[in-house]
């Protein structure tokens, strides 16, 4: 699976650049996106966060699938060029399947973010998800403080 064609994204401006969000999944607050496939949900990062990290080079995952987990747990960690993160999961259920790939290689994380980027799948209920309308929305109240943020981290 590639990056989606402009016809089938949303698009939020984070200064001169242009995130893209493919309107065929959902939206979490943690910037990650979720496709269905078949009874579980895939997630990867957004072209947002995608954005703000630059760069991937590290990722782990502190839990062994399969594994329940709740929402909010803390499941992994990231590290790239510009940030060292905790990772979430954005929902409550069974996390079933880890991205091998990435573990060896974490750049397809930037290099395909919306196909084989992703990060892992898991079973659970998608009602705290957000519409790709829902989610640009949400960035729209964020993008403030994240501006703040970023020139906070350039004047370091």
């Amino acid at each position: 699976m590639s990056e989606p064609s402009a016809h089938e994204t949303l698009v939020f401006a984070m200064g001169e650049f242009k995130a893209e969000f493919p309107t065929d999944r959902r939206y979490a607050r943690n910037h990650m996106w979720a496709q269905p496939i078949g009874d579980r949900w895939r997630f990867g990062f957004t072209a947002y966060a995608v954005r703000l990290l630059q760069d991937v080079y590290f990722l782990d995952w502190n839990i062994d699938a399969p594994v329940v987990v709740r929402q909010g747990q803390e499941i992994g960690a990231i590290e790239s060029k510009k940030a060292e993160s905790d990772l979430f999961s954005p929902l409550a259920g069974e996390l079933t399947e880890f991205n091998v790939d990435l573990l060896q290689d974490p750049s397809g994380i930037n290099v395909d973010k919306y196909g084989r980027g992703w990060l892992f799948e898991m079973q659970g209920d998608g009602a705290p998800l957000m519409s790709p309308e829902e989610y640009v929305a949400h960035l729209e109240e964020v993008w403030v403080v994240t501006q703040r943020t970023i020139k906070g981290q350039l004047n370091e």
